[in-house]
């Protein structure tokens, strides 16, 4: 029986999955390479050259002010409170979206997609209308002594609301990957509905669930639009680092909002660091031995 044509000849390279030739795609990558060298790095490094203008004394003065370390202490805080809330939803929309079938499932995608096509300001705008003076909830909520706008729980709603798709959008395509077997198994040899979640399901997410964290937080920390119509921008008292590099650029300290900006460029570093950690370790389990 002859063999096919391919397998008598000597035993070709791996072709490239496409056909262009290989000037093709250095040219992509010198475009891709230069862009990220004009548009990324370049003003990345100009901010940490800036920041550090005025010697690394002033820099470290801006960052120990006392509008400074309100200005940490209030971000920390909103993120400490919005993110928690948002993984506790993400993990129920996933889970109830990949392994149930219900009615208005396609409407519950759609109102988790919802923030990232709306504006941040207008978030804000909404939750002003919402709890402000003269909007829906605004008198039950002046008749209670409740505070949420111009304030701190303004901001960690607006927060919450620009950063709750994160987490799901994360969750829901691998939990939708991993189909309902395995947790259909543990019920079916007599687990429990939390046993089956605690031991089954989360732990084959958690990798994805890390990963929306980091991404939740790291907008959280560096909220802008929407955070600013909620705040009354006081300084020490109702400014984020965000805001507060707003508030700097108005001084005579040139250096000073850029030695706060240095601080959240250096956040979103660390940012990315743990993202790429959490991909290679996430790579490496799914690896086949």
């Amino acid at each position: 029986m002859n063999l096919p044509h391919a397998t008598t000849g000597p035993r070709r390279r791996g072709r490239s999955s496409t056909q262009e030739p290989p000037f093709v795609k250095w040219i992509l990558i010198a475009i891709a390479g230069l862009f990220a060298a004009v548009f990324l790095l370049a003003p990345l490094i100009n901010v940490f050259a800036q920041a550090f203008s005025g010697g690394a004394a002033g820099c470290w003065k801006t960052l120990t002010d006392k509008d400074t370390v309100s200005a940490i202490k209030l971000t920390l805080l909103v993120a400490a409170i919005s993110v928690p809330l948002n993984v506790l939803f993400g993990v129920a929309a996933a889970w109830a979206i990949a392994k149930f079938d219900f009615r208005g499932k396609a409407v519950l995608l759609t109102f988790i997609d919802l923030p990232f096509s709306v504006s941040p300001v207008v978030a804000g705008l909404m939750m002003v209308l919402l709890c402000g003076a003269n909007g829906l909830l605004g008198p039950w909520l002046l008749a209670h002594g409740l505070e949420i706008i111009f304030a701190a729980p303004g901001m960690v709603l607006a927060t919450m609301f620009v950063t709750f798709p994160f987490v799901a959008r994360e969750l829901i395509p691998i939990m939708e990957d991993q189909g309902r077997e395995q947790e259909e198994a543990a019920l079916t040899l007599g687990a429990s509905g939390w046993q089956t979640f605690w031991h089954v399901s989360l732990p084959s997410v958690k990798w994805g669930l890390f990963y929306g964290v980091i991404l939740c937080n790291a907008r959280a920390m560096g909220e802008y639009g929407a955070v600013f119509l909620l705040s009354s921008r006081i300084p020490g008292k109702t400014d984020t680092l965000p805001l507060l590099v707003m508030q700097l650029l108005q001084s005579m300290n040139p250096a000073a909002p850029f030695a706060v900006a240095a601080l959240l460029a250096l956040l979103a570093l660390v940012t990315l660091g743990i993202k790429t950690y959490l991909e290679w370790k996430s790579r490496g389990e799914q690896a086949p031995v």
